[in-house]
């Protein structure tokens, strides 16, 4: 995969993300599926919070997540994420980070290549790192979804392939 495709790829991701939560009513953004688990407003806040630190720490030539715990590094990339409540600006902090994270990855270009140790220690590329955070995107995109049933609304990718699906198969007049 190219840093082309895998910027686009995390764009695709990230579209659908916003489009799930834009279902979701405001007044239900304190919603958690249970005690233990985040709110729809500190989901979408992790999840921009880890694409910071992803994409500033496998960018960095120095990338090393041993350095210090998790709180810091959200400390040092994202620490004005946890202030955002409001879901209109939750969404726009959704399509607003992208952007510069492109840029970084594409300025990191051949520096993708290099090896880097994962949170547990095992090496692996600054790019396949960078594709850990589209699929971690996509398993809290499916934690949304079920946010979403339980709070009696149909998931956007549900009624886009319901769409589809119903205007295929209508006969022709």
């Amino acid at each position: 995969m190219s840093v082309d495709r895998l910027v686009q790829s995390w764009s695709e991701v990230r579209t659908g993300l916003i489009n799930e939560a834009s279902q979701i009513p405001e007044a239900q953004f304190s919603f958690r599926a249970t005690p233990e688990t985040r709110s729809v407003t500190e989901l979408l806040q992790h999840i921009v919070q880890t694409q910071k630190l992803l994409v500033g720490e496998a960018c960095r030539d120095n990338t090393d997540l041993m350095r210090q715990s998790f709180a810091d590094h959200i400390q040092e990339y994202a620490p004005e994420v946890a202030s955002i409540t409001e879901k209109n600006a939750l969404l726009e902090l959704l399509r607003s980070s992208l952007e510069p994270a492109e840029a970084a990855i594409r300025d990191c270009g051949e520096g993708l290549q290099q090896k880097m140790k994962r949170f547990d220690g095992k090496e692996i590329t600054k790019f396949d790192f960078l594709n850990f955070g589209i699929a971690h995107e996509m398993y809290h995109r499916g934690q949304l979804t079920v946010y979403e049933r339980l709070l009696g609304v149909e998931p956007a990718l549900t009624q886009y392939f319901n769409k589809r699906f119903m205007t295929a198969s209508t006969p022709a007049e």
